[in-house]
């Protein structure tokens, strides 16, 4: 390989740099301006969304005890409800879609190749065209509790999880759980004790991703949910209105903060086993 070449492959890289930095910087502003405007005084939130909380623009932490003692409603019971629900519908998706996509995987019959294509194809059916009817139908079964809203959230989120599991457990191979046969195991050791572990890394990503959803999402809780009983944060933060509905937004950027920054935290400890999972699931099979 020759000097030029050589230069210009380093001349590729140099700009595709730049660029991802840039797209970076784009993708990062957001947050930034978040961060910024929660420790500044509500009168300079619209005027100087970039600058600097200095001087008389700092507030301070007023606004992170002005957000959580707004109103009558607990902000720690918004925070409760909002892990309650996330951790139990996050189970429930693991459990029982990875229970599913092994059979799936397994059993080849034309009901079992039918139900992995409409949990496949429930990804691309936006949520606006089943929203109302799944509001109607929470009712009648009584599905608008942080408890029982795991079921709905279950079924939202089957779709990507199966997909992901399904690839994941064609690459596995069968002789292993043949020879857990012979030794005695019935079909839920087989599962439990043989598939699971090897099912980790798709495991783990699925949960990041399916976590990240639920503990962000704002309309299915609003939907579903008696929201004068069981508000999440984000149903917690649309509520910082005062008087002809006039919004502190320094208060609401503070509760934003605070709302975004376990999952950033999460993401950013959790992140390379999102690589694998999708890698193992998606491409393998």
């Amino acid at each position: 390989m020759n000097k030029n070449t050589i230069s210009a492959a380093n001349r590729q890289k140099t700009i595709l740099s730049v660029i991802l930095a840039v797209v970076s910087i784009i993708y990062v502003l957001p947050v930034l301006a978040v961060v910024i405007n929660s420790f500044k005084q509500n009168t300079f939130v619209k005027t100087d969304t970039f600058a600097l909380p200095t001087g008389e623009m700092s507030a301070g932490f007023s606004n992170f005890v002005k957000g959580m003692t707004f109103g009558n409603y607990p902000f720690v019971k918004s925070v409760l409800y909002s892990v309650e629900i996330t951790l139990l519908s996050t189970f429930l998706i693991l459990l029982c879609t990875s229970m599913a996509a092994w059979y799936i995987a397994r059993v080849n019959s034309l009901i079992c190749k039918v139900v992995y294509f409409l949990c496949v194809f429930s990804m691309v059916v936006p949520f606006q065209m089943v929203m109302f009817p799944l509001s109607k139908t929470a009712d009648k079964l009584h599905l608008n509790t942080p408890l029982s809203i795991s079921i709905v959230y279950l079924g939202f989120g089957a779709g990507l999880a199966i997909f992901m599991f399904v690839g994941f457990v064609k690459a596995i191979p069968l002789e292993v759980e043949e020879a857990a046969s012979i030794d005695g195991c019935g079909p839920v050791r087989i599962f439990f004790q043989v598939v699971v572990p090897m099912l980790k890394p798709t495991m783990i990503s699925v949960g990041i991703l399916e976590i990240m959803w639920v503990w962000n999402d704002y309309l299915l809780p609003v939907l579903v949910l008696d929201i004068n009983k069981y508000r999440t944060i984000p149903i917690h933060i649309q509520y910082l209105k005062g008087s002809y509905g006039t919004v502190d937004l320094g208060a609401t950027m503070a509760l934003i903060l605070m709302s975004i920054i376990p999952v950033i935290i999460f993401y950013l400890c959790c992140q390379k086993y999102i690589i694998k999972g999708v890698a193992a699931g998606a491409v393998k099979g």
